[in-house]
C-alpha cells in the first residue's frame, strides 16, 4: 500500500507527526488526508471511465466508417453484377424479352387439325 515503506519507517513517520501536530490535531489531519485520498481515487476513476468512453466512441466511429465503406463496395459490386446480368435499355442489340420464339415452339399445321 505504501510502496517501499516498511513497518519501522511508517512508525517513525507517525511518531514525528504526533510530535509535530499533537494528539488533538492528529485525528483531524488524518480525516483530511483520508478525504483527500478518497476524492483523488474518485477523480481518477472518473477520468479513467471518461477515457474508456472516448476510446469506445472512437472505436464505434471507426466501425461505422468501415461499415459505410463496405456498404459502398457492396453497392458497386451489386450495380456491376446487375449491369452484367440485366442489359440496359439504351444499349444496342436485341434484348432477351424481344427475342423471337424458336421454330420448335410454333405449333405445326398438323397439330391444329386434330
Amino acid at each position: 500500500m505504501f510502496g517501499s515503506l516498511g513497518g519501522a519507517e511508517l512508525l517513525l513517520i507517525l511518531v514525528l507527526a504526533l510530535l509535530l501536530f499533537g494528539p488533538r490535531k492528529l485525528p483531524e489531519i488524518g480525516r483530511t488526508i483520508g478525504r483527500g485520498m478518497s476524492e483523488f481515487r474518485k477523480a481518477t476513476s472518473e477520468f479513467k471511465s471518461s477515457l474508456e468512453r472516448e476510446v469506445d466512441l472512437t472505436e464505434v466511429k471507426q466501425v461505422r466508417q468501415d461499415l459505410t465503406q463496405a456498404r459502398q463496395e457492396v453497392g458497386k459490386t451489386v450495380t456491376e453484377a446487375r449491369e452484367m446480368v440485366i442489359p440496359r435499355v439504351d444499349r444496342p442489340g436485341p434484348s432477351p424479352e424481344r427475342e423471337k420464339p424458336a421454330a420448335a415452339d410454333k405449333p405445326d399445321d398438323d397439330d391444329r387439325r386434330t
